[in-house]
């Protein structure tokens, strides 16, 4: 009797229960890995666009420069367009030459 069912069960086609289970917690644990290697990706990026955005501030004076033989300050820079009002960092005021850093972004920008 016990043999008739074994060999019956090895006909059948198709998963078992728990083999669809371990395969479903393998895809979750690595659905899971790539979560966390993705934000980490995405706040070097933003670190980076930071840096670049600051790096861009200092191209502008020296641009301001080289064009005018004296420095200026963000209002000048802003009136002379070598320089935008706001980005996805910032936000410059052309009255006061307050750049300050947008809330919510600043985290990886110093």
């Amino acid at each position: 009797m016990m043999n008739r069912v074994w060999e019956d069960r090895k006909s059948e086609k198709g998963f078992t229960l728990t083999e669809l289970l371990v395969v479903i917690a393998i895809l979750g644990i690595l659905a899971a890995v790539v979560v966390f290697a993705v934000g980490g990706i995405n706040n070097r990026g933003q670190s980076s666009a930071c840096s670049s955005d600051k790096q861009a501030l200092q191209t502008a004076e020296e641009a301001y420069y080289a064009q005018n033989n004296h420095y200026t300050d963000v209002p000048g820079l802003l009136a002379a367009n070598f320089l935008r009002t706001s980005s996805q960092w910032y936000t410059a005021n052309s009255s006061t030459g307050a750049v300050t850093a947008i809330s919510g972004n600043s985290g990886s920008c110093t």
